[in-house]
């Protein structure tokens, strides 16, 4: 058994396939619209589906606004230079509201960006 991906609700498709293939990097995998049931998916990553998990982003057509609630906690990526990432982050852009440092009583260097819709990605530094 493995995971195979989580899935996120976007409100705006297009601004949600920008940021994580162009600022975060990832691919796009996989795109489909169901026009029966009105709503299109998006499936980015790393690497292919058949490798590692990767998000699924649903875009439902018409009305797509969404309440996040208090259940949601947050999506976490390694990143090999924390620092140099989120400085480009930034240029691009996004909002990186927990900048990198060090997590409150340990050495482990993290930090945190919002992606289009408000969802909170963790970025945890990879160690050597």
């Amino acid at each position: 058994m493995r995971m195979l991906h989580t899935m996120l609700r976007v409100e705006d498709l297009d601004a949600s396939l920008a940021f994580y293939t162009q600022t975060m990097g990832m691919k796009l995998l996989r795109k489909s619209d169901n026009k029966d049931y009105e709503y299109t998916l998006a499936f980015v990553g790393y690497a292919d589906e058949s490798e590692q998990a990767v998000l699924e982003l649903t875009y439902n057509w018409g009305d797509n606004t969404y309440e996040k609630g208090n259940a949601y906690g947050h999506v976490a990526f390694a990143v090999d230079d924390i620092y140099a990432f989120c400085e480009k982050l930034e240029a691009d852009g996004a909002d990186v509201y927990r900048k990198p440092g060090p997590v409150k009583g340990g050495s482990t260097v993290i930090a945190f960006v919002r992606d289009p819709d408000g969802y909170a990605i963790e970025l945890i530094e990879k160690k050597d």
